[in-house]
């Protein structure tokens, strides 16, 4: 390796000020706001929050206490006692507003098929796949496991598991059938959701054959429920079903109530993409 150091070429130090137009929307419009919250969000952290989850999100319940701290534990407790719901938060609240009409997904494939998703057609979406979960048993608590390419069924079968106050675990869908089963055991998942096969580029990544080899050695997966995505594959009768022929259904009802959830209550699971999980291990949960 040469000992010689890298002489830097050219310095930039041009400035893109945003428009006023765009600074009159903005949520801080001054260096000086900007340096007034900081300033109070370290000296008095408690008030802060409480002022942005109060003036940010819709709750149910108001919490008791803002926050618990410990460090020699250590743990934390965010909003103690509050009540809320994630899918609410991210849906229902703009069903009434000029914002339902927007885009929530904007989504385009490698072989450019593309989809639009408003705020109010997600929402239908969401809703209907909620209560194909429900169909199945799975209800509050329950841990749901997702194997999917980066479709728009992800986020509505996340956004799904939070309404009805179900885990979700998302397993990156570039994964072997050994790490979806590792991942699978360890939560004991009871429902998949996958997809026939995964487009990344050229290739076609064998999704729905990886969930069969993975799912051999997972008994707590009840039901696996499958998104056509670029053709048909083998499947078990009683166990796997098809995405759009469940979401097809006549008498799918258009609503699920969301379930009221603790603010502490896991969100979703997430496992570290370096670590294979061993029996007994502490599995990291998000609120």
């Amino acid at each position: 390796m040469s000992k010689e150091s890298i002489d830097v070429l050219s310095t930039e130090k041009r400035t893109f000020p945003p428009s006023q137009e765009f600074r009159e929307k903005a949520h801080i419009k001054s260096i000086e706001e900007y340096e007034r919250l900081y300033k109070r969000s370290v000296e008095d952290p408690d008030g802060f929050w409480a002022e942005m989850a109060e003036r940010q999100l819709i709750w149910y319940k108001k919490w008791d206490k803002v926050s618990d701290w410990d460090f020699d534990k250590p743990y934390i407790k965010w909003f103690i006692g509050g009540k809320l719901n994630a899918s609410y938060n991210c849906l229902d609240r703009f069903m009434n507003t000029p914002t339902r009409n927007k885009a929530a997904i904007i989504w385009e494939a490698d072989d450019g098929e593309y989809k639009t998703y408003t705020y109010q057609q997600l929402y239908y979406e969401v809703n209907k796949f909620a209560n194909v979960l429900k169909k199945y048993g799975i209800k509050k608590g329950d841990i749901v496991t997702i194997y999917l390419p980066m479709i728009p069924e992800l986020p509505i079968a996340m956004l799904a598991c939070a309404r009805i106050g179900a885990i979700h675990s998302v397993v990156f869908g570039g994964f072997s059938a050994q790490a979806l089963k590792d991942r699978i055991q360890d939560c004991k998942s009871k429902l998949l959701i996958t997809a026939d096969k995964g487009v990344r580029g050229s290739r076609y990544i064998p999704l729905k054959a990886n969930a069969d080899e993975a799912v051999q050695e997972c008994p707590t997966i009840e039901k696996v429920i499958v998104v056509k995505r670029v053709g048909s594959v083998d499947m078990e009768t009683q166990r796997d079903f098809w995405w759009h022929d469940e979401m097809d259904v006549l008498d799918l009802k258009l609503y699920c109530e969301p379930e009221q959830m603790d603010a502490e209550d896991p969100l979703f699971i997430l496992y570290t993409s370096g670590l294979v999980p061993q029996a007994n291990q502490k599995v990291f949960s998000i609120p």
